[in-house]
């Protein structure tokens, strides 16, 4: 007996043919090992991927905000957003050299800003930028996902000091999607009264107006215990973060409230 191998092992016996325990064990860690380093190296590339992602729509939407401050400057002089230069802008803030080297799809040339446009009453802008991401594995033949960074800004189109021009103008108050103008900022109408109810209750509930309430559109307003409602709208709400329960209110001149009627509330 081989005093150097412990009596607990065994080895091939060249009789039976037959493979030791021993050296099954080691096959078996062996497989294990050659699956799991791979298994590692994809998730740390995952990681540093997703990282990159975040990176990019941060740097996007930075970049953005600088090609923003710009057209507010000149909205003065040119009240509209050029979209060739809100990308040159975009990509300049960046860098061409960075972009090139990133995962955005066409890099520097992969920002597009056709989507923006400033209103020339109001002298308020929406910018949007979009661009598209290379995926890591194109051997699966999936599409590229793309990203949009959307964002609003007022252009910096001066004031008349009281004084100089006769009356004052009077302020009134705008939403984005309204159709009116409103001139007490604690309107009803800008004002939301929000209340919980029960879901099965809201086929019963009217409005103000004697309106019926239907499901929101951003949240679906399905849900089978509180939703939300408001007394001067039509939809009800499962969530109370829903951007249907928010109001954006800018104050304006009442001379770029144009295309807009007085709201029959505060502004008789």
């Amino acid at each position: 007996m081989n005093k150097n191998r412990l009596p607990s092992q065994k080895i091939y016996d060249y009789h039976t043919g037959r493979v030791s325990a021993s050296a099954s064990v080691k096959a078996s860690i062996t497989v294990e090992a050659a699956m799991a380093v791979p298994i590692f190296f994809l998730a740390v590339v995952c990681l540093l991927y997703l990282m990159e992602m975040a990176a990019i729509q941060t740097a996007v939407r930075s970049g953005l905000q600088y090609a923003g401050k710009g057209l507010a400057k000149e909205a003065y002089v040119l009240p509209a957003a050029v979209p060739s230069k809100l990308e040159a802008d975009v990509v300049n803030a960046i860098g061409a050299d960075r972009l090139n080297r990133s995962i955005v799809e066409g890099g520097s040339g992969g920002i597009h800003c056709h989507k923006s446009w400033m209103s020339p009453s109001t002298g308020i802008c929406s910018l949007a930028a979009e661009y598209r991401i290379k995926l890591p594995l194109p051997l699966f033949r999936l599409p590229s996902p793309s990203y949009e960074i959307k964002m609003k800004i007022k252009g910096w189109t001066g004031y008349v000091k009281a004084g100089l021009s006769g009356e004052r103008e009077k302020t009134v108050y705008v939403t984005e999607t309204g159709i009116v103008y409103h001139e007490d900022y604690h309107c009803t109408h800008l004002e939301l009264s929000i209340r919980p109810v029960q879901a099965s209750d809201v086929p019963g509930l009217r409005n103000e107006d004697g309106g019926k309430y239907y499901p929101c559109e951003h949240c679906a307003g399905s849900g089978s215990g509180a939703v939300f409602i408001t007394d001067s709208g039509n939809r009800y709400h499962s969530s109370l973060g829903c951007s249907g329960l928010k109001r954006t209110i800018y104050a304006v001149p009442v001379s770029e409230a144009v295309g807009k009627g007085a709201c029959q509330r505060c502004g008789k």
